[in-house]
């Protein structure tokens, strides 16, 4: 072919126009195809993290939920079935908190306090009043924020809930981030002048009987470096974010740690209830006040209906050694993450060295001929370094790899 757009040379070549034109599709797929491949091990291990922190999640609200009922069922079994439900909305607020929806802590606790009240009042203040009329509950639950009767409790709950789950929530919404940037990179839209020079580059030489050639290490890095060179200015704000995240997973415990806050929760109702207990007699003088004497119903006596046996076969599975504690399934991981943070930095150079370039020493292709070593000038990484790329020429930055550093940006800060 007299009218080669790339692989045109002195020598006899075979290549038609067709041809060249089918291998920079090659070239450009092949490009790819080792990107992916490379960021694989990256992508799994945020991937299957992602997801094996939102199992525990969802196994510690289940868990603090069946902790909370069985307290019921145990030290205040006449309270347990209406309790059961306000239990079951509170555990759903927080799930809804952890997994991203907005919604307010400290609204979603003092409203189970405030329904809590109004039961707690008939059966343990008040013990022989089962059955409150559902006006004079309302009352009660209206009531409960100027009474009190629960003391600090409900505020130090919301304190820790609040300080426990955004972090977890944080957490796991950087992980998915995490994805969305090895996805977007995995794609990478390449310009024209780049897929020339991967043509040039990987199919050229096969053009003229050279199939075994490999390109010289200088000259792939010059090529891939210029074609990555947006990749390369992800690397600062990666460096950042796996940077945040190690140190937001260091500063979750005590009360910044979910499963702390969680499993204790019953134990912070249970003090509430003592105090209301405690406080009993105050508690009626003021309720009598602000609702009047109680209006009574026939007394219809329940039991417990929360099966413990066939909940609790279900935590057997989720036996909790030290070692499966969260704090150090995040430490495991950030410390296999740790390993990946110069990831976008190095991936040229890691491409060129592991799959594409010859090994030092030997002859290999320069992009016209096949030589001892390549003698142009080899550049750097990033955007600035590529004005003097002899092989490819870089115009401006790419938006959809802007937009994946403004994201990074924006989780580093939160």
């Amino acid at each position: 072919g007299v009218d080669l757009q790339v692989c045109s040379s002195k020598n006899p070549t075979c290549c038609t126009k067709k041809m060249e034109e089918r291998y920079q599709t090659a070239a450009r797929q092949d490009i790819q195809q080792v990107i992916q491949a490379t960021s694989a091990t990256l992508k799994f291990l945020i991937s299957r993290n992602a997801a094996a922190f939102q199992e525990t999640f969802e196994m510690l609200i289940k868990l603090a939920e069946n902790y909370t009922n069985t307290l019921f069922c145990n030290a205040y079994r006449n309270m347990a079935v209406e309790a059961a439900t306000h239990i079951q909305e509170l555990f759903t607020d927080v799930g809804l908190f952890i997994f991203g929806t907005d919604i307010s802590t400290e609204e979603f606790v003092n409203r189970f306090f405030d329904t809590l009240f109004p039961i707690a009042y008939s059966h343990m203040i008040k013990p022989g009043l089962t059955d409150v009329s559902l006006e004079y509950a309302e009352c009660l639950r209206m009531a409960t924020r100027d009474i009190r009767p629960f003391g600090s409790v409900p505020k130090v709950i919301a304190r820790q809930l609040g300080r426990s789950m955004l972090p977890s929530r944080t957490f796991l919404q950087a992980l998915n981030l995490g994805i969305e940037v090895i996805n977007t990179t995995d794609h990478l839209h390449f310009s024209k002048d780049c897929s020339r020079a991967l043509l040039r580059m990987q199919y050229c030489p096969h053009c003229q009987g050279l199939t075994l050639s490999k390109p010289c290490m200088g000259y792939c890095l010059n090529v891939v470096r210029g074609c990555l060179a947006n990749l390369a200015e992800v690397d600062l704000h990666w460096r950042g974010y796996v940077q945040s995240l190690e140190e937001l997973s260091s500063a979750m415990h005590g009360t910044y740690d979910l499963e702390h806050v969680l499993l204790n929760f019953h134990s912070l109702v249970n003090d509430a209830l003592i105090q209301a207990q405690i406080n009993g007699p105050e508690l009626s003088e003021q309720v009598n006040k602000i609702c009047g004497p109680p209006v009574r119903k026939p007394q219809q006596s329940t039991g417990c209906s929360f099966d413990q046996n066939k909940d609790n076969q279900g935590l057997k599975m989720f036996t909790r050694d030290s070692e499966e504690t969260l704090a150090n399934r995040r430490k495991a991981f950030i410390g296999h993450l740790r390993l990946y943070r110069a990831f976008y930095g190095g991936l040229a150079d890691q491409l060129c060295a592991n799959e594409l370039a010859a090994a030092d020493g030997l002859p290999c292709w320069n992009g016209e001929v096949v030589v001892r070593s390549y003698t142009h000038r080899v550049v750097g990484s990033g955007i600035k370094a590529q004005s003097g790329n002899p092989e490819v020429k870089v115009k401006g930055t790419d938006p959809v790899i802007n937009q994946i550093i403004d994201k990074l940006k924006h989780v580093i800060k939160v």
